[in-house]
């Protein structure tokens, strides 16, 4: 992972909203196929993902039917793999200095996977993880002049196209909880049990549920998973299936009455939707 380049983020940042510490304000798929992903994530969500830029190393926009955009889409070169890398969705969270976040991940235990740098006029970003091995990328964007207060929207509890969930499974969930309350100001909320796994912690940032932290399956791998919003999850996993992706859980209802499946695309990148 440690090859990924600067290039690509520079068309992917350039509407990037400030935002406070501890937000989700990106979400990237990294992928082999991106031609592939486009045609499934498109038919499966109602995205219209870009064409990918040339001056950008393919770098993809992922854009929403509203004019807004979820996110970005990483090509992976046969050097990326090599290295490491490979199929999957990760996150951006906002802070206001990205060396002093990443010097104190690690002094609390992390890592720093890839230095902190910068992109003209968009940036400084480093990818990082936490002390259980998961990654994510921490990022203090620089606003377009004149929206200097304006958030990200790509997180949403309610908004369709957007992640409405936000979920780490983790090999030491106290460890995990107290790591990201200290580095993100993320606020303990209510808990749900789930038996043998223990509680479902929920998490909030400036009041709002951001999503939740449990304890990973006994066999799987700490991770992030992101839950994009669609308006019926039922019929959603009958695009998925028709795309060429796998439904591995669900749909099922979930307190509150959306249903949730998880599944992975055709490159094998695992993601998650949430609808009624």
């Amino acid at each position: 992972m440690s090859e990924v380049t600067d290039a690509p983020r520079s068309a992917a940042k350039e509407d990037t909203p400030a935002s406070a510490r501890g937000d989700f304000i990106w979400y990237e798929l990294m992928t082999t196929d991106p031609e592939g992903a486009k045609a499934f994530y498109d038919a499966v969500i109602g995205w219209n993902i870009s064409e990918g830029a040339p001056e950008f190393n393919g770098y993809r926009m992922i854009g929403r039917t509203d004019g807004g955009m979820a996110g970005g889409m990483l090509p992976l070169t046969d050097e990326m793999q090599q290295h490491g890398a490979r199929p999957m969705w990760l996150g951006y969270l906002g802070v206001e200095d990205v060396d002093a976040a990443a010097a104190s991940i690690e002094k609390a235990g992390g890592k720093a996977l890839m230095p902190a740098f910068d992109i003209p006029n968009i940036g400084r970003i480093a990818m990082v993880a936490d002390p259980q091995g998961v990654p994510f990328y921490v990022m203090k964007p620089i606003p377009p002049a004149g929206q200097e207060d304006k958030r990200s929207d790509v997180f949403s509890p309610s908004a369709e196209q957007r992640v409405g969930w936000n979920e780490l499974a983790t090999t030491d969930q106290k460890a995990a909880l107290d790591f990201y309350t200290s580095e993100f100001g993320w606020d303990k909320g209510d808990t749900m049990p789930m038996g043998d796994l223990g509680d479902y912690q929920f998490i909030n940032q400036h009041g709002v549920m951001l999503g939740a932290i449990m304890t990973a399956a006994p066999g799987n791998a700490a991770r992030w998973r992101f839950y994009f919003r669609v308006p019926n999850t039922d019929a959603a996993a009958d695009r998925v299936k028709a795309a060429g992706g796998i439904v591995t859980h669900g749909p099922m209802e979930v307190p509150g009455g959306d249903r949730i499946l998880v599944g992975t695309d055709p490159q094998g990148a695992e993601f998650a939707l949430v609808g009624k």
